[in-house]
C-alpha cells in the first residue's frame, strides 16, 4: 500500500491536493551521496549492474529532496547490450558500441533477451528499491524508445548530425524497420518484466525523436511506441517523453499513453489546450533554471503552474534531466516551491 500515491493519481488525471513532482536524472552527479556510491562501484555500468548500489542511488533523492516518485537507476542502453552488442562507457565521451549495426546479418545476430535472465540485475534492483521505499512513493521503470535505441546501435554512440542512421532511413528503410521491430520486441518484454517485478509506472524516453521530420517521426518512431503502449498499457500508467517533439504532441497523445512528457522548449499551457483532457502532462521547467537563485526558481515554478492552470493531470518535472553541477539546495528549492505553490491550483 502506497503512503503517497499523488504521482499515480496525477497520471490518471484524478484529483490531488497538490501537483506531484520528480526530476529526470534525480539520482545523479549533482548529489554528493551519488558520487560517493558511484566511487564505491568503480564505474557507471558496474553501478547499474549492482542491485544494492543501484537501489541505494535510486533512494537518495527520496530521502534528500522529498520527491513524489522514485525512478529506477539504470541506463537505456542495457537493452542493446542484452541483445548481444558490446557496450562501453568511454571517459569524457559517453556510451560507445565498437561494432555498430550496419547490415542485415548484424540484425540477425541480435537476440530478444529474456529480461528475467540477461537483465535480471535490473529486476533485483527493482525488488531492492521497493523494499527500501517501503511504500513511501511509487517507483517508475523506464526504457528507451526503439528509435532512440537504434540511433546509438547504428551510430555507435552519440552523434551530432545522425548521418549514419538517416542514410539508412532513406537508403535502406526496410533494414531500419527490421531493426526497430526487433528492438520493439525486446522493449516490450523488458517493460513487462519490470511491471511484473513491481514498478508502478513506466516512462518511454525518445531522446532523439525530435531530430525527425513529422512524417518520419510517425513512421520510424511513433508507430513502434504505439505498439509498446498497446502491449503494456492498462497494467500501469505509461509516460511517453519525446525530446524536441513539441510539434507532435497531438499524435503522441493518441498512442493510448496516460502521460505525455513536455520538454522545456514548449509552453505547457499551449500543449494542454492542444491535447485537451485526453492525457496528463509532465514537465516542463528548463533544467538551467536551477542555476538561478531559490527566489527566481520559485518564480519560474509559479509561471509553469499558472500556464498549466487549475485542475488535475499535471506532474511537475524538468523539461530534461537535471544537470550535474546544480547545487543541491537549488534542487530542494525547486521541489519545495512546487509543493508549496501548487495546492492553490487543486481547490476545486
Amino acid at each position: 500500500m502506497l503512503k503517497n500515491d499523488n504521482f499515480l493519481r496525477a497520471c490518471r488525471r484524478e484529483k490531488t491536493d497538490y501537483t506531484p513532482v520528480w526530476m529526470m536524472r534525480q539520482a545523479g552527479r549533482y548529489l554528493p551521496e551519488y558520487l560517493a556510491t558511484r566511487s564505491r562501484a568503480g564505474d557507471f555500468l558496474t553501478l547499474c549492474k549492482t542491485p544494492d548500489l543501484a537501489a541505494e542511488v535510486t533512494l537518495q533523492p527520496i530521502d534528500i529532496l522529498n520527491v513524489d516518485a522514485a525512478i529506477l537507476f539504470s541506463d537505456i542502453l542495457v537493452i542493446p547490450e542484452a541483445m548481444g552488442m558490446e557496450l562501453q562507457f568511454l571517459v569524457g565521451e559517453g556510451p560507445h558500441f565498437p561494432d555498430p549495426v550496419k547490415t542485415a546479418a548484424d540484425i540477425d545476430k541480435l537476440v530478444i533477451p529474456d529480461p528475467m535472465d540477461e537483465l535480471g540485475y535490473v529486476m533485483k534492483a527493482i525488488t531492492a528499491i521497493n523494499k527500501g521505499l517501503d511504500g513511501r512513493v511509487p517507483l517508475i521503470g523506464f526504457t528507451g524508445a526503439p528509435w532512440t535505441l537504434a540511433t546509438y546501435m547504428i551510430e555507435g554512440g552519440g552523434s551530432k548530425n545522425f548521418a549514419v542512421i538517416k542514410k539508412m532511413l532513406y537508403d535502406q528503410p526496410d533494414l531500419l524497420h527490421s531493426l526497430l521491430n526487433k528492438i520493439t520486441e525486446a522493449v516490450i518484454a523488458y517493460l513487462k518484466a519490470q511491471i511484473e517485478t513491481g514498478v508502478h509506472a513506466v516512462q518511454i524516453f525518445d531522446t532523439w525523436g525530435g531530430i525527425l521530420t513529422p512524417d518520419d517521426f510517425e513512421t520510424f518512431s511513433l508507430q513502434y511506441i504505439q505498439r509498446i503502449v498497446e502491449e503494456v498499457g492498462g497494467k500501469v500508467p505509461v509516460i511517453v517523453f519525446a525530446k524536441g517533439a513539441g510539434h507532435m504532441m497531438e499524435s503522441i497523445a493518441q498512442t493510448g499513453c496516460d502521460v505525455v512528457g513536455v520538454d522545456y522548449m514548449s509552453d505547457i499551457g499551449d500543449i494542454r489546450r492542444r491535447v485537451g483532457d485526453k492525457v496528463a502532462l509532465q514537465g516542463n521547467m528548463d533544467p538551467c533554471n536551477l542555476y538561478a537563485s531559490p527566489e527566481v526558481i520559485r518564480r519560474k515554478v509559479a509561471d509553469i503552474l499558472a500556464k498549466y492552470g487549475e485542475g488535475s493531470g499535471h506532474i511537475f518535472n524538468l523539461g530534461h534531466g537535471i544537470l550535474p553541477d546544480i547545487p543541491v539546495e537549488h534542487a530542494k528549492a525547486f521541489i519545495n516551491a512546487v509543493h508549496e505553490l501548487s495546492p492553490a491550483y487543486h481547490k476545486g
